[in-house]
């Protein structure tokens, strides 16, 4: 006998029950990033994301599964853009917020939706936990549920469940056994190579610009705040309306440091540019980049090279550098897809996303093809 209940945070679910089901491998499920996330005021009820965590147990007590999930009432920080979705349902009389929403807020990275305790069934939990969920959304008259950035099993799963199937791409940097970055450098095409070379001597101006890779007993307080700084002034810039507060850094500094590398720059004793990532098992994941000022490849230093540098280091697979960006392409990163599932409670609405959602499979694998010839990877007749 198992029930399933509503929990409107996760600091109300014990940290070990919620990691013994999310698992060790990736930083972004676990309890931790929820709690920061949560707990900082990022995510909550006030921000428009107002957890509704689904949590399964057993009658002992037993946590075997976890939903997150949260009730929004808009589409800002899940880069699975909806918005004209929700435009063209309100045209049409309709109400699409509030919506639920299963994803790690503010976070386009691939991981389980569905966290499921090794010992129990997974198919089983996760099709519990999707009725749960749709349940919650049929009884308060809720137009839809999202789950954004799933996993590819899971993905398949749930398609077969009746859930609309989407599918983007990123761009994910590949480790094929190098054991340092000029193995990487040899992989690629002369032309490449030349101008990595040279973006990466141009990015720190013949050593006037120091670069350094921060990670768990190595970061300070002062470490977050000159990135917390560089993140405001780039977030405000281009969004308006950061995402994230110093709290937030200060609670994942207490509870993750040996889960973040934390990438600086420094001219003349002042940071002025960053990048926030997490290192999972086998991967490390670029999140938030931030600068007070502008640098030629800076950038492109900062966020790609030195995550390439430490996850050749670390004996990682893989590097993802977050939503976007075709530019990462000629930095060695290559198009990786992504996956989101849907349910539409509106049967005319439904069908036309399922048109919608047709075409646009059609479209992003068309491009993938396409941006695949243009890998700055040496073909293996070395041309």
């Amino acid at each position: 006998m198992v029930e399933i209940e509503v929990v409107k945070g996760a600091g109300l679910i014990a940290a070990a029950a919620w990691n013994a089901c999310a698992g060790p491998d990736n930083p972004f499920v676990s309890h931790e990033f929820f709690a920061c996330a949560e707990s900082s005021g990022c995510a909550t009820a006030a921000k428009g994301w107002a957890p509704h965590h689904l949590v399964m147990r057993r009658a002992d007590g037993t946590v075997i599964g976890i939903m997150p999930l949260y009730l929004k009432n808009h589409s800002y920080g899940e880069y699975v853009f909806d918005h004209g979705w929700a435009q063209a349902y309100e045209r049409a009389g309709g109400r699409y917020y509030p919506k639920l929403q299963s994803s790690v807020p503010f976070t386009p990275v691939t991981g389980p939706r569905f966290l499921v305790h090794p010992q129990a069934d997974r198919p089983s939990v996760e099709s519990a936990l999707l009725r749960g969920a749709i349940q919650i959304a049929e009884s308060n008259n809720i137009s839809s549920l999202h789950i954004t950035f799933a996993q590819e099993g899971e993905w398949q799963r749930l398609g077969e469940l009746g859930l609309l199937q989407r599918i983007d791409q990123q761009f994910h940097w590949e480790n094929r056994g190098y054991s340092r970055f000029d193995d990487f450098l040899g992989a690629l095409t002369s032309r490449k190579r030349k101008q990595m070379k040279r973006e990466r001597r141009d990015a720190v101006q013949d050593g006037a610009i120091e670069v350094l890779s921060l990670t768990g007993d190595a970061l300070r307080p002062e470490h977050w705040d000159a990135f917390n700084r560089c993140y405001l002034a780039t977030a405000a810039h281009k969004w308006g309306s950061p995402y994230l507060n110093r709290d937030f850094f200060r609670h994942l500094h207490e509870t993750m440091a040996d889960k973040v590398l934390l990438v600086l720059a420094r001219r003349e004793g002042r940071f002025i540019a960053g990048a926030l990532n997490l290192i999972g098992t086998d991967t490390l994941y670029g999140r938030n980049w931030g600068a007070t000022e502008d640098h030629p490849f800076l950038h492109f230093e900062v966020c790609y090279y030195r995550a390439i540098d430490f996850a050749i280091e670390r004996g990682l697979a893989k590097v993802e550098a977050g939503a976007q960006g075709e530019h990462k392409l000629a930095r060695g990163y290559v198009p990786s897809p992504t996956y989101s599932l849907h349910w539409i409670a509106d049967p005319g609405f439904r069908r036309a996303v399922a048109d919608y959602l047709k075409r646009e499979r059609a479209a992003v694998a068309s491009e993938a093809a396409i941006l695949e010839e243009h890998v700055p990877y040496r073909h293996e007749d070395g041309s």
